[in-house]
């Protein structure tokens, strides 16, 4: 496996391999590396996506005089060692597991602390246990578009927690017009195949998909729920409460944007795509997930976490997610939660407009700009 070429990455942006981080070889971008000793910031990852999605955020920060890190986590891209059987042990895909994954990075790298852990989607709530966990090695924290609401309350078993998304699926499929919640098809043995052999080939899947949950899609038009019920779910687009029956990359293919739109992207040209298609053309999808799987229906997982129940990340943080995203909203309560009680020293909710689910990327000049305010006053 070599790194990525330096044709693809911004100037100032380096792709290598770091040995030994808890079982894996890890793929990382980085920038900022010269001169040594700089104030480190963290960049980690969500679904389905990679390093390569901090490509417009690692050079800004890096200017600004950080030295920043974006691997691909466990599960992804070009960081091996980890087991893609969906019959295998999913042990390593817990939590817990992938908070050492990072904690065993900034150790290989001779860090031993960062000035912020920054989390988007599925990296948003790791970045969330980093800081809740070692507060003394992650000293900020920044969640993108993935809202945390704290640590399982010890009050629920943690089978009945673990059941809670196939009782809503089991709800969702008794409407009207029945539906399947998404991450509970991610938790199904077809899922990986569905997307990685489907009909259109991984590139136009993810072309779709990622057009469908951004800002370009204008029926993203996203408002808080009123509870965790079937009726209410409903209201979100299909690529959060598919139709029943329906794999993934059938429910994005409609929403394919044509040549014309595609040509004018300019937050994810064809050839950035392409990155990503490459990438999820060799792996398939199933490593990301794993992750699903933990984290949705896992009653040990699950478990684990709660020994942390009523704990708060006490660092100072702060919330980024596009206007346009529905992600701020799928978990009704999570995202007020997540500024009344998870975080203690919240310093900001920010909604970007212009910005869906994507939002380094859709709008990474904001972004940026947030970051880097948020980066001097939490100092």
């Amino acid at each position: 496996m070599e790194p990525l070429s330096a044709d693809v990455l911004p100037h100032g942006v380096r792709s290598r391999f770091v040995e030994g981080v808890n079982g894996l070889t890890m793929h990382v971008l980085e920038a900022g590396f010269d001169p040594p000793g700089r104030p480190g910031v963290l960049l980690l990852h969500g679904f389905p996506e990679l390093a390569y999605s901090w490509r417009r955020v690692l050079p800004a920060l890096a200017a600004a005089g950080y030295h920043v890190v974006a691997p691909d986590q466990r599960g992804y891209g070009r960081t091996t060692g980890w087991d893609a059987d969906y019959d295998g042990d999913l042990r390593s895909f817990r939590f817990l597991n992938l908070v050492r994954d990072v904690i065993g990075l900034l150790a290989a790298l001779g860090i031993a602390r960062v000035r912020a852990v920054v989390g988007h989607d599925f990296g948003s709530p790791v970045a969330a246990w980093c800081a809740l966990l070692r507060p003394d090695v992650f000293r900020s924290v920044v969640l993108m578009s993935a809202p945390f609401a704290g640590p399982p309350p010890i009050a629920v078993a943690p089978a009945a927690a673990a059941a809670r998304l196939a009782e809503m699926n089991e709800q969702l499929g008794a409407l009207r017009w029945p539906r399947q919640h998404y991450q509970w098809y991610y938790t199904t043995r077809r899922a990986n195949d569905d997307m990685w052999h489907c009909e259109q080939g991984v590139h136009a899947f993810l072309r779709a998909y990622y057009h469908h949950k951004s800002a370009d899609w204008k029926d993203n038009r996203p408002h808080p729920l009123q509870g965790w019920s079937a009726t209410e779910l409903a209201h979100m687009p299909t690529y959060y409460v598919m139709e029943r029956g329906q794999t993934m990359a059938q429910t994005v293919a409609v929403e394919m944007p044509g040549d014309d739109e595609i040509a004018a992207n300019v937050w994810l040209p064809e050839h950035d795509l392409q990155i990503y298609a490459d990438e999820y053309r060799r792996t398939g999808f199933q490593g990301g997930l794993q992750w699903y799987r933990c984290a949705s229906a896992d009653a040990a997982c699950i478990a684990e976490l709660q020994v942390f129940s009523g704990r708060t990340i006490d660092v100072p943080s702060l919330f980024i997610a596009g206007a346009s995203d529905w992600g701020t909203y799928q978990r009704p309560g999570d995202f007020e939660a997540m500024q009344a009680l998870a975080c203690t020293r919240m310093l900001g909710a920010e909604l970007v407009d212009g910005a869906g689910h994507w939002v380094q990327q859709e709008q990474a000049t904001a972004v940026n700009r947030l970051l880097l305010d948020f980066l001097q006053v939490s100092a």
